[in-house]
C-alpha cells in the first residue's frame, strides 16, 4: 500500500463507490473495506430506490419524507435529495444498473408511508444490482486502489484538520496513510445490536472516532427498527423481508389470524404495533400473510425473499411467515452540511455514517440508497472544486503506531463508546420530551 493519496474513502458500499466514480480521474484514490469489497449493507437493500416521477409528485414526496421523519428533517437536505433524484437515476443507468421496466418504461412500486408509486427496483435485490455495478465500474478505474479486509483504526489529525487515517490489515499490522481528504462511508451501527439486519462488522467505528476527536454528532439515538424480519432463534444477521411485500398487499396477522394494524404506516408505527401485539399475546413474533399477492408476482418480484423463507421452512405461497422487528437503519450519525462536510477540516461523511438531516427521526422507505448517492456525489463535487489542501509538515510525527498494538481492545472500546452514546442521547431526549 502506498502511503499518500489525494482521497481516502472508508467503505465500499453504494456511497463510497459512487463518491469514487464522481471524483475527477486525476485524483489518486484509496477505497478500503473492513470486510470483503461486497460486504456492505448496500448489497443487502431489497426494496428499491426512490425517484421523483414528475413535478406533480414533488409536494407529496416531500411531505411523505417529512411526515415519516416526524417533521424533524432538514428541509434543505430533503429538497436537494428529491431534486437530484432523476439525475442520480440517469447516472446509475449510465453505469449499467438495470431497473424493472415494462414496454421500455420504468416500473414503479410503492412502500409504506408513500402516497404514490415512485420506487424503482430490480426484483428484490435492488441494493445488490446497484452496488455490484458501481463496484464493477470502480474496479475499471486506473486511479482507484481497492483494499479489502482493511480496518480504519484512527484518524491522523491535529488542530481539527484531518491528514489521513491509520489502517490495520488482516494480520493486525497498522499503517498510517496520508491523504488530502478523507471520506467516511463506513455504514451504520447494526453490529452493536443483538438483532439487526446489518452485517455484524458494521459497528459504528467512525462514530467512536468522532466522539474521541470531538467531531460533531447528531441524533445518535435515532435508530430505526424494521418491522418485518424473518423470525429465527439463531444468532447472526436478521433476514429482512422488504416493505415492498406489504406495499404489494401482504398483511400482518396475530396468533389468532386477525389483522391488527395498517401495514403501510411508517416503520416506527408498524414496529410499535407489532411489539404491542407480541406483548399482549405473549408471543415471540407475529405472522406475515403473502396470500393477497398473486403467486406469479411473489415468484418474480420477490425471488430472493421467497427462497430464504422456503429455506427456513415457510413457503409464502401456502404458509404465513413468522416475522419480528429488528434494528435496521441509523438516521443519526456524524453531522454534515449539504456538501457532506463534517466539523473537521478535510473530513467528509456520506451514507449511513453521516447525518445530513434528510431522514429526521424515522426514514421513509427506499430513501436510503438515494440519499447516499446524492450526498456522496455532492461530497465529490465539493472536493473537486478545491485546489489548496493543508498538508502536515511532519505527517509521521502525528502518529504513534505502537499505540495500536492491541486492536481487539481498541475495537471493543469503540463499540462501548457507541453504545454508551446511544443510551445517553436516548435518556436525555426522553427527559427533555417528558418536561416539554
Amino acid at each position: 500500500m502506498e502511503q499518500k493519496y489525494d482521497v481516502i474513502i472508508v467503505g465500499t458500499g453504494a456511497a463510497g463507490l459512487f463518491c469514487a466514480l464522481s471524483l475527477p480521474r486525476d485524483k489518486k484514490i484509496l477505497c478500503i473495506s473492513k470486510d470483503a469489497l461486497d460486504g456492505s449493507d448496500s448489497f443487502l437493500a431489497q426494496g428499491g430506490i426512490c425517484m421523483l416521477r414528475d413535478e406533480s409528485d414533488y409536494d407529496s414526496y416531500f411531505e411523505d419524507t417529512m411526515r415519516a421523519g416526524h417533521y424533524e428533517n432538514r428541509k434543505e437536505s430533503v429538497e436537494i435529495m428529491i431534486r437530484s433524484s432523476q439525475q442520480i437515476i440517469r447516472d446509475l443507468v449510465g453505469y449499467g444498473v438495470e431497473f424493472e421496466q415494462t414496454n421500455g418504461e420504468f416500473l414503479f412500486t410503492r412502500e409504506g408511508a408513500h402516497s404514490n408509486n415512485r420506487i424503482l427496483f430490480h426484483a428484490d435485490v435492488t441494493g445488490r444490482e446497484i452496488t455490484s455495478k458501481l463496484l464493477a465500474r470502480v474496479q475499471e478505474l486506473d486511479n482507484v486502489t481497492l483494499m479489502a479486509h482493511t480496518t480504519m483504526v484512527d484518524w491522523v489529525c491535529k488542530d481539527n484538520i484531518c491528514y489521513g487515517i491509520v489502517v490495520a490489515d488482516m494480520d493486525g499490522r497498522t499503517t498510517a496513510v496520508e491523504a488530502d481528504v478523507t471520506v467516511l462511508a463506513c455504514g451504520g451501527l447494526g453490529g452493536v445490536y443483538q438483532h439487526s439486519t446489518n452485517f455484524r462488522h458494521i459497528s459504528g467505528d467512525a462514530l467512536a472516532l468522532a466522539l474521541y476527536h470531538d467531531v460533531r454528532l447528531e441524533n445518535c439515538d435515532y435508530v430505526q427498527i424494521h418491522p418485518t424480519t424473518l423470525f429465527t432463534r439463531q444468532n447472526g444477521r436478521s433476514f429482512l423481508i422488504s416493505e415492498s411485500v406489504r406495499g404489494e398487499g401482504a398483511v400482518l396477522r396475530d396468533k389468532d389470524g386477525n389483522r391488527f394494524t395498517d401495514e403501510l404506516q411508517p416503520r416506527d408505527v408498524v414496529s410499535a404495533a407489532i411489539y404491542a401485539k407480541m406483548k399482549e399475546q405473549g408471543t415471540e413474533h407475529v405472522w406475515l400473510d403473502f396470500s393477497p399477492i398473486p403467486k406469479e408476482e411473489i415468484l418474480n418480484h420477490f425471488p430472493n425473499i421467497y427462497k430464504h423463507c422456503v429455506e427456513a421452512g415457510y413457503d409464502p405461497l401456502t404458509d404465513w411467515v413468522p416475522v419480528v422487528p429488528a434494528q435496521h437503519y441509523f438516521m443519526g450519525g456524524i453531522y454534515v452540511d449539504k456538501d457532506s462536510r463534517t466539523t473537521m477540516k478535510h473530513l467528509y461523511a456520506v451514507g449511513e455514517t453521516s447525518c445530513n438531516g434528510v431522514h429526521g427521526r424515522n426514514r421513509l422507505a427506499s430513501n436510503s440508497l438515494l440519499e447516499s448517492l446524492v450526498f456522496a456525489k455532492r461530497a465529490a463535487n465539493d472536493i473537486a472544486a478545491q485546489n489548496n489542501f493543508e498538508k502536515a509538515e511532519h505527517f509521521e510525527d502525528l502518529v504513534n503506531i505502537d499505540g495500536y498494538e492491541d486492536l481487539p481492545s481498541i475495537m471493543e472500546y469503540y463499540h462501548a463508546m457507541v453504545v454508551s452514546e446511544i443510551k445517553k442521547e436516548a435518556r436525555l431526549r426522553a427527559q427533555k420530551e417528558a418536561t416539554a
